[in-house]
């Protein structure tokens, strides 16, 4: 009667050679090894088993446990022996000094979306357990956060490490209109406070850069795990470089609170003094979508004096924001001239 072929039945198999390899004191045969593990000892013939031995070989390498083939003896030289050394496949014992572990700690609370946060509160806990708490007061006062607010976030990461496909609605632009897509992502990164993903885009027939922010409705899944493979040479990072514009498209010109939006400040070319404790920025950009996020964003703090187009864009998302939240929408923002709001 042949093994069960199942994920757990897969799994105690591998856990069972693992232990066997690890505690016998020389290499051991194959024929050994299958009156050993039960598993294997089911086997419906030898050609079972060499198949079976063999894929459970590569999937211990791959995981990262140092299997290795030794010579059983001088006398068996034209048969291999399998074992794993204890040396090599355990850990070294961690000693992580208190502001090292506090780094860590730092690292694990910037998850803030559930979907991570759990996994690396869990990996913080296990490394608290064999190095010790973190000094209370390291790194007081901060509290990063990769913020994941796009409802598309959960079930796209899901379907990434799924490989499965998925769709959804997608506008290029604040004021472009949805289309669906249909995409199988390749991979997830997140630049400037922004989640994209990077795919196959199968309706054009050509890999695409998406933004999170701008799909709309659910993702979707629209097939199986498993159901395609990213190219091996695919970098999120180089695909996301190529499709944002580095050369600036323009220059806005941005009123600015004195005192306020340092962020911007830095980034201007030219800062003029204006009325009433506000100071005119020149501001490059290439991507006024970016942009204008970046402006809305700042809520009262800023308003936007030109060019149009940016002027438009920041409008565009301001509104969406309003329209979400409508019982904020009336509110005013304040504040002396040159105006209220964020756009002029």
């Amino acid at each position: 009667m042949a093994p069960p072929n199942t994920p757990a039945a897969k799994t105690e198999r591998l856990m069972n050679l693992v232990m066997t390899l690890l505690a016998t004191r020389r290499p051991l045969p194959k024929a050994r090894i299958r009156e050993i593990v039960e598993q294997y000892r089911t086997a419906p013939s030898t050609e079972a088993f060499d198949r079976m031995f063999e894929r459970d070989k590569d999937d211990l390498r791959e995981l990262g446990i140092p299997l290795v083939t030794e010579e059983i003896t001088a006398l068996f030289d034209d048969e291999p022996g399998y074992r794993i050394h204890q040396r090599d496949y355990a850990l070294p014992d961690l000693a992580l000094a208190p502001d090292e572990l506090a780094v860590l700690g730092l690292a694990a609370r910037t998850w803030s979306h559930a979907a991570l946060a759990g996994p690396a509160a869990q990996a913080l806990r296990k490394l608290k357990a064999v190095a010790g708490d973190a000094d209370s007061q390291a790194l007081v006062g901060i509290e990063p956060r990769l913020t994941t607010s796009e409802p598309g976030f959960a079930p796209l990461l899901e379907a990434y490490l799924d490989r499965a496909p998925v769709t959804f609605a997608y506008r290029r632009s604040a004021t472009d209109e949805a289309r669906v897509r249909h995409v199988q992502p390749w991979g997830m990164l997140s630049r400037s406070g922004r989640w994209y993903v990077t795919g196959q885009d199968t309706d054009r027939g050509e890999p695409r850069v998406f933004r999170l922010s701008r799909i709309e409705g659910q993702v979707r899944r629209t097939g199986k795990p498993g159901s395609y493979q990213p190219p091996t040479d695919h970098d999120p990072r180089a695909m996301l470089a190529a499709d944002i514009p580095r050369d600036p498209a323009g220059t806005a010109r941005v009123l600015v609170r004195t005192g306020h939006a340092h962020e911007l400040r830095r980034q201007a070319t030219g800062v003029t003094e204006a009325a009433n404790g506000w100071q005119l920025l020149d501001l490059p950009y290439a991507d006024r979508e970016r942009l204008a996020g970046d402006l809305a964003s700042l809520g009262t703090s800023v308003r936007v004096v030109a060019p149009a187009e940016v002027v438009d864009a920041t409008r565009a998302v301001l509104t969406a924001a309003a329209a979400a939240h409508p019982t904020r929408g009336g509110q005013s923002g304040g504040g002396g001239e040159p105006g209220n709001g964020g756009v002029s």
